[in-house]
């Protein structure tokens, strides 16, 4: 005879039809919770399939297979003849009280304290809209995808399959892909490495927080310049190193004024974007980066150069990288093609001494067993056949004829109310705005005409609150371009 007790409780249990998981786990997922409430008891005997079916109005055949998955669970356990029975081997659970939530509600508070940070948030978030002045984004439409495809189907598709998905591989990339990226570093950028100074990683941000956790101890000075790349800054932060901001001017970063605090703190690390200062885009001057080489070879602090678009100068062949007039092992150099084809393939890497780059492998195991390796020879491909070079070469021409373009509307129709100078390379134009326009304000009212720009929030730095944001050309057309000064125009 069956239990009224039970009945009742079985009666209770609601399976909604509408929504896509099965009726015979959402069954399952209720008698779990039935038995962690304690409402089903170690070793109770539960209702017959056919009874439970007719309770709830569903097939016999679906509650039985809600029986089974919990006995493949080990929550329940059948037998022949007597029926299925709450497993004897769960502890005795004390009943609660039913709470008044849904079966298939989701958890959005985690039961467990964490370990917040203030700095720890995202604001990247940049919403689908018609028209975008972004932080300096490459156009995907230029970008070789159609042959990143078609090589990496040929990558799946050639012998060697056990070497590529059956087991393992380096943790510092695939050599075929170093081999590439060494040639190609060596002869685009002035480097000299091997293969043995490379890391594969999959982006900027992969290779600062590795470096961060590997190379610096709580209370290491790191200095940078300001303003400055905000997730650059938080990974020196969540490394529990102490951070020194140094202004920047037309020249780059002030090196005068880190030898003023190398001659008073031992400084570890030195953070620099010397091509195109982020977010301000002015190149360091050539005297500043001999000067800042010299001041790293005398106080023996690291130079992480962050070289994120190198491929973009305009008005003269781009100064070489400080990697490349490093005679004593000083510079860690890190780029990414995430920067130059899309922000959505991660990859990137770091050039170093040899016994850096073994300690940062050995440490990025901890983090990520291997990078992509599929990817990085089928990227490998397209730097031994020329196909990155060419596509550097024609989306350098349009990038200019877009910055071109846009810094002319801009002068022609914003000239009294913004301020910027040309860059001379990169994907966006510093601008500063008149002090009358609220920048937040401009933003919002510019997201409802279809406009996206950045309020400008994410570069003020303890007392650097100017009115400046970074305006994204590379990613839009000319008429796109035209267009999104119109609506600011119209706003302001």
């Amino acid at each position: 005879m069956n239990s009224p007790i039970l009945e009742d409780i079985f009666k209770h249990i609601k399976i909604d039809t509408t929504i896509e998981r099965a009726i015979y786990l959402q069954l399952a997922d209720a008698i779990l919770i039935l038995i962690k409430e304690g409402r089903l008891r170690t070793g109770q005997k539960l209702l017959s399939s056919r009874t439970t079916a007719n309770l709830l109005g569903i097939n016999r055949i679906t509650v039985s297979k809600a029986f089974e998955e919990l006995q493949m669970q080990g929550w329940l356990e059948s037998f022949i003849g007597r029926g299925t029975f709450v497993s004897s081997h769960i502890p005795e659970l004390t009943p609660k009280r039913l709470k008044n939530k849904t079966l298939n509600e989701a958890r959005k508070v985690a039961g467990f304290t964490l370990n917040e940070k203030e700095y720890l948030f995202n604001p990247y978030s940049v919403p689908h809209t018609n028209f975008y002045l972004d932080d300096g984004y490459p156009d995907p439409k230029l970008a070789p995808l159609k042959e990143l495809y078609r090589s990496y189907r040929n990558q799946l598709t050639r012998s060697g399959l056990y070497d590529k998905f059956g087991s393992y591989s380096f943790p510092d990339g695939s050599q075929f892909y170093k081999e590439a990226l060494s040639r190609y570093l060596n002869e685009s950028r002035g480097l000299r490495t091997t293969t043995n100074n490379i890391l594969s990683i999959r982006g900027t941000l992969m290779g600062i927080n590795l470096v961060c956790t590997s190379l610096l101890r709580p209370g290491d000075v790191v200095v940078s310049g300001i303003p400055g790349w905000q997730r650059a800054e938080h990974n020196f932060l969540h490394a529990k190193a102490k951070h020194i901001g140094i202004p920047v001017d037309e020249h780059g970063l002030i090196v005068d004024e880190l030898k003023k605090i190398c001659s008073k703190t031992k400084v570890r690390m030195v953070y620099v974007t010397p091509h195109h200062h982020y977010p301000t885009t002015v190149a360091l001057r050539i005297d500043r980066r001999l000067e800042l080489l010299q001041l790293a070879n005398e106080y023996g602090f690291i130079i992480f150069e962050d070289d994120y678009d190198f491929d973009f100068h305009y008005t003269h062949r781009p100064l070489l990288p400080l990697a490349s007039a490093d005679e004593n092992g000083m510079v860690i150099y890190c780029g990414s093609f995430s920067k130059s084809l899309s922000p959505a393939f991660r990859m990137g890497y770091l050039v170093a001494s040899e016994n850096v780059i073994k300690h940062l492998s050995n440490i990025r195991i901890l983090l990520d067993r291997q990078g992509d390796h599929i990817l990085d020879n089928a990227m490998a491909d397209l730097l031994n056949d020329g196909t990155i070079q060419r596509y550097v070469r024609k989306a350098l021409n349009i990038y200019e004829e877009r910055r071109n373009h846009f810094c002319n509307i801009l002068n022609s129709e914003l000239k009294e109310v913004v301020n910027f100078t040309v860059p001379e390379g990169g994907m966006t134009v510093w601008t500063e705005f008149d002090n009358t326009i609220d920048l937040d304000s401009l933003a919002k009212k510019a997201y409802t005409k279809g406009l996206y720009l950045s309020n400008g929030k994410i570069h003020h730095y303890q007392s650097y609150h100017k009115n400046t944001t970074r305006l994204g050309f590379a990613s839009s057309s000319l008429e796109n371009l035209t267009n999104s000064v119109s609506i600011l125009k119209e706003l302001i």
